[in-house]
């Protein structure tokens, strides 16, 4: 992989991530601001399922800053872009896809071919 696109994915990566962490400080601000007590418990079931709902999402993203911090690893000692199952470059165009991806996309399909069989 060319250097220019090491740098690419780099800026990339680092603005996904520092958009993210963003996110996780507002979720942290917002639940301790709301301290409401309401009368109705449909309106406190609808609060509580949107907090539900934002902490789903907020988990999701806790899982994609790992990812992020991985791959920003493996740009670092010049692995990135090699898929960890056979050893092979991962495509340009999946990467750009999904910067954080570790396998290509044949054993990525296969992968998920298995899990389709086993019910995964």
């Amino acid at each position: 992989m060319k250097q220019e696109d090491i740098e690419y994915f780099k800026k990339l990566l680092l603005s996904q991530l520092e958009e993210l962490l963003s996110h996780a400080d507002d979720t942290v601000s917002g639940m301790t601001a709301h301290k409401e007590s309401f009368p109705d418990p449909t309106d406190r079931a609808s609060l509580e399922a949107d907090r539900n709902f934002m902490l789903r999402i907020r988990d999701r993203e806790h899982k994609l800053i790992k990812k992020i911090k991985k791959t920003l690893e493996h740009i670092e000692d010049g692995s990135f872009g090699i898929c960890e199952r056979c050893g092979e470059d991962i495509s340009i165009e999946r990467l750009k896809a999904r910067p954080v991806t570790t396998l290509c996309i044949e054993c990525k399909t296969r992968e998920e071919a298995l899990e389709k069989s086993l019910g995964l």
